[in-house]
């Protein structure tokens, strides 16, 4: 069984319980928007009730016990308060393994998987996403920049810019010039080694005693210099120990780090099991810098360099001589790389672009993929904001902020596109315009790494060519995924059920959410004598003129039998939502054993839907009943439903309502689960349902009191 969710505390508190609690718990980071668990057992962690909370865009289990929790900007505030609660303390339970542990356990569960390519690209995203936040801030200072340039301000292209602006160059461009420290310092934390070990030795290559090597006019001696006639860059090489040195300025270099310190981990863990543990902090460090830096030096500095130049002037290539096909393949790419987190190595070459030839071509393609994205958003919005989904229109407000504002699509993906099959395809027509609009009007370059926002459009060049491609994209997407809807004709008809359900409810009425029908079920008459009608899909609880119905014994009550034999579990178990929520009433649910229905109380049966799933039941006390077979079964039309009663006969304890196939509600991949629940739940002293056993049909299964 899983762990309830449902409860007081904060979000912090009821995560923690819908994951199964801290014992459940391996290992827990966070990314730019989720939170990432390693679960000891997948299968207690309560995804359901996770996706209800308010704060949680989305769960995505995924395989070997990870599952992913989407927050948005406010991820690393809750997993701070996640990590301060009590119980993560380790007082009384099982703390979180190391990521060793975890590591050696997830080994042993790939068997017969590749194992390696997940580690890879865990190894990618893990070096540089600790790294979003400062790179979308120096985005957004040459965004900033770019707009004062744009109009007249300043010209960030003069030779002789004043100290103020020399300075705003500093700082943006100071993330980008030391990201390989950056990285170095995440990707040696990531393999577990000293990360200041790796922040240094990527270092010693950019003091300005080695870049100051770069210029053949320094003076010393054993430098010479030659021009890429490709790349249009400069290439040194200097005899150091009587070897040739190829000299590079390895700022915004980023496969320099990620190759150095994969070396580097092997070096550094195998000097760990050489030296005794007591002389670990002296001798460590300093082989592992008296070892790597050389080897930097010499072999993985200029490996990294080529490698990066190799792929870049492929892609360099492709863009210039084919590119409609380049503008067109980025965005459509993107969408199925981003959920995958398989999106850095473009994201690093992004980067390689601009260090070394000055500017970057995919950025702009990439903003069709981006803006159609938000743009899919903003149909799903504007359509919540249509059927008054009030928490889906929270979340698309969100996302779409996120991603207009910050160029983030996560909140996106995760809180919306990925839970709805009908978007990706509309959106991916958005995708394809936007990048034959650039591919057409002959591409799109951009001289800083900037996330894809509103906020830095000037940055792109031309702007025009840009602002014409992703504001196509954006609309396209909206108007397609508006017009047809992100959900089936099915899916839309139950969506607006269960709003009808719990606006019924705020306003004190209670109303059954049988899917594509309504049916409502009058409230109870007073004692005094008053009554009110209501209708259902087939017939009406009560005339104008109906007696007062007699009150039920307050001492004894009036049970309630199980309409089919099998387990029964509260509401909180059944999987929906609108039963779940009590806007039915209070209940049960049963895992029936086999497809007979019986009546569960004696009175009129006001209610048979013509597809034989739902039954309403009015007792000559004035209760009201409900007995609905499975979730979604109204989607089959009738198919396996025998129905053996009709409106307006009075039924007894017992008497068939229904011969359900149960296979064939499998078959259609609904739950068979069948919840009674009795509707005028407000207007009585108390429903006690008599939950987690297993009965035959007819046995007492709630208790009604006045």
């Amino acid at each position: 069984m899983n762990t309830p969710v449902a409860g007081p505390g904060t979000l912090a508190e009821q995560i923690l319980r819908g994951v199964g609690g801290a014992e459940n718990i391996e290992s827990f980071t966070h990314c730019a928007t989720r939170l990432r668990f390693q679960l000891h057992d997948g299968a207690k962690a309560d995804t359901a009730a996770l996706d209800a909370l308010a704060g949680v865009m989305a769960t995505v289990p995924q395989s070997g016990d990870r599952l992913q929790i989407v927050i948005g900007g406010a991820v690393a505030r809750v997993y701070s308060e996640i990590m301060n609660l009590p119980s993560m303390a380790g007082g009384g339970t099982a703390g979180p393994k190391s990521d060793a542990d975890v590591k050696a356990s997830m080994r042993a569960k790939s068997r017969g998987r590749y194992a390696w390519v997940d580690n890879f690209f865990e190894y990618l995203s893990d070096s540089f996403r600790p790294l979003m936040g400062v790179l979308l801030g120096s985005s957004l200072i040459i965004a900033i920049a770019s707009v004062l340039d744009a109009l007249g301000f300043v010209d960030f292209r003069a030779a002789d810019k004043s100290a103020t602006w020399v300075f705003v160059d500093a700082m943006w461009r100071s993330v980008l010039y030391f990201l390989p420290i950056m990285v170095a310092y995440n990707s040696a934390k990531k393999l577990k080694i000293d990360p200041w070990v790796g922040a240094a030795v990527m270092a010693a290559v950019m003091t300005p005693n080695f870049t100051g090597m770069l210029n053949p006019k320094s003076g010393i001696p054993g430098i010479t210099c030659t021009t890429n006639g490709t790349l249009g860059t400069q290439e040194c090489v200097a005899h150091v120990f009587g070897l040739p040195m190829q000299l590079n300025d390895y700022g915004g270099q980023v496969f320099v780090p990620l190759l150095m310190v994969a070396v580097l981990a092997l070096v550094y863990k195998g000097l760990q099991r050489i030296f005794p543990e007591t002389v670990h902090l002296v001798f460590v460090p300093f082989f592992s810098m008296l070892i790597m830096i050389p080897i930097t030096a010499f072999l993985i500095g200029p490996l990294g360099v080529w490698a990066g130049n190799g792929l870049g002037e492929g892609l360099s290539w492709l863009n210039g001589n084919a590119p409609i096909v380049f503008a067109i393949m980025i965005p459509l790419l993107y969408p199925f790389l981003v959920p995958l987190g398989l999106h850095w190595p473009l994201n690093a070459l992004m980067l390689v672009n601009i260090n070394t030839l000055g500017y970057d071509f995919i950025q702009g393609p990439m903003g069709a993929w981006n803006f159609a994205c938000f743009g899919a958003t903003a149909g799903v919005l504007l359509l919540s904001i249509r059927h008054r989904e009030k928490e889906m229109r929270q979340t698309s407000v969100g996302a779409l902020a996120a991603g207009l504002l910050g160029g983030i699509s996560e909140p996106s993906l995760y809180g919306i596109h990925l839970r709805f099959k009908r978007i990706y395809p509309r959106m991916l027509v958005g995708c394809l315009v936007g990048g034959v609009i650039v591919g057409v009007l002959g591409g799109v370059d951009t001289k800083a790494f900037a996330f894809t926002s509103l906020l830095t459009i000037p940055v792109f060049s031309p702007m025009g060519t840009y602002g014409i491609a992703i504001t196509a994209s954006f609309f396209v997407s909206m108007a397609l995924v508006y017009f047809s809807d992100f959900r089936t004709p099915a899916e839309r008809a139950q969506a607006n059920a269960e709003r009808d359900a719990a606006e019924a409810a705020a306003r004190g009425e209670v109303v059954a959410a049988d899917d594509r029908e309504l049916v409502t079920v009058g409230a109870t008459a007073t004692a005094e004598g008053a009554s009110a009608g209501a209708t259902g899909s087939t017939g009406s609880v009560s005339g104008a003129g109906a007696s007062a119905p007699a009150p039920v014994a307050a001492s004894k009550g009036l049970e309630l039998a199980a309409p089919v034999a099998g387990r029964v579990v509260g509401l909180d178990e059944v999987g929906d939502p609108v039963f779940a929520s009590r806007a039915l009433g209070e209940g049960v649910g049963i895992e029936p054993a086999d497809g007979r229905i019986v009546a569960p109380v004696a009175g009129e049966l006001v209610i048979v839907a013509a597809t034989g799933h739902a039954f309403g039941i009015r007792t000559a006390d004035g209760v009201e009943v409900l007995v609905h077979v499975g979730i979604d079964t109204v989607k089959m039309k009738g198919e396996g439903f025998d129905v053996r009663a009709e409106s307006g006969r009075q039924v007894s304890v017992g008497d068939l309502l229904v011969e359900v196939d149960l296979d064939a509600v499998r078959a259609a991949e609904h739950p068979t689960v069948t919840l009674m629940t009795v509707t005028n739940t407000a207007d009585l002293t108390s429903v006690e349902p008599h939950t987690g056993k297993t009965v035959a049909a007819g046995a007492p299964v709630v208790t009604v009191r006045r």
